[in-house]
């Protein structure tokens, strides 16, 4: 049985979330593989290729590749998917887009966001807003899944030395094009990988309330997060969202400030190893899951907390 991993990179690096993924390879067992999709890629390729337990790594380099249209990667999965009892992407946008697809093309069930592996068959995915865990299992004969990178520890990136070789490349579709694309920039740590992660709510007020949270998360050298209300109300982009229909993270520390603890934000971070919470209402749903509280003025407290550190 091989387990084909689907790499997510941005043409340069390799992303940790493939090195989770790998993780969530590894509990099914058999051999390993990688698949790189992507435009002059082939750095990205020698990166995997360095991954602990991976065996072979596919590359796949063609201009067509550059942005990761569904329409022109699928068919490249597609023309190795018989070679493989699974295929596994991160649970990411690129792989949400495309993996759909490709499940379609196969005629099989798409297993979306597990965060549990009980055999070669079942799996174990969130439903209600992660209130239920539902256990799937499919007896088709390649399943097609997603995995949450905060379920699953992340394999070594170096240790590996498997061979590189090429895939077959279809080229442009011509079903899509690709327009443009608009990408935050920020010297902060990626939301998803970061370590430390300062979230901010509704009760910042606006966007110039905002710069509280972000003195703190320079002084901790943290990633930037905020609940969907916050985003909806314009004080961040929503790139910064966590939760159900943002982004997971499971960061070292989560500290979660002037955020009430909506189920749908909770199934975004509750995996976060140790989470403090700062909020007024000492009633909030956040302090149900908090390992430390502090009630109180956001706006006194975390400034204070920021001059001390």
């Amino acid at each position: 049985m091989a387990i084909l991993v689907l790499a997510e990179h941005d043409n340069k690096d390799l992303k940790p979330a493939t090195l989770n993924a790998v993780g969530a390879a590894m509990k099914i067992g058999g051999d390993v593989h990688v698949m790189v999709i992507g435009a002059n890629c082939s750095g990205v390729a020698a990166a995997a290729a360095k991954i602990a337990g991976v065996s072979k790594v596919l590359k796949a380099d063609d201009a067509s590749l550059a942005h990761g249209l569904a329409e022109n990667a699928a068919p490249v999965i597609m023309g190795v998917a018989a070679h493989y009892s699974h295929i596994i992407g991160p649970a990411t946008t690129t792989w949400k887009n495309i993996l759909p697809r490709v499940a379609a093309l196969l005629d099989v069930q798409q297993i979306s966001d597990i965060i549990g592996v009980q055999d070669a068959d079942t799996f174990d995915r969130p439903v209600y807003a992660g209130n239920a865990i539902a256990t799937v299992k499919s007896s088709d004969k390649i399943k097609i899944i997603t995995a949450r990178g905060t379920a699953f520890d992340a394999v070594a990136a170096e240790g590996g030395s498997a061979a590189v070789e090429e895939a077959s490349v279809k080229g442009d579709s011509g079903l899509s094009s690709f327009v443009s694309a608009e990408v935050s920039k920020s010297d902060r740590p990626e939301l998803t990988a970061a370590k430390i992660v300062v979230s901010g709510g509704r009760a910042l007020g606006s966007a110039e309330g905002f710069k509280i949270i972000e003195a703190l998360a320079d002084k901790l050298g943290a990633a930037i997060g905020a609940s969907r209300a916050a985003v909806d109300a314009g004080y961040v982009p929503n790139d910064y969202q966590v939760g159900q229909t943002g982004k997971n993270v499971a960061p070292q520390l989560y500290i979660a400030i002037g955020i009430s603890g909506a189920i749908q934000h909770l199934a975004g971070m509750k995996d976060s190893k140790v989470i403090v919470a700062i909020n007024k209402d000492a009633e909030a749903p956040i302090f149900g899951i908090a390992d430390y509280g502090l009630v109180g003025d956001l706006f006194q407290i975390v400034p204070e907390l920021t001059s001390k550190l």
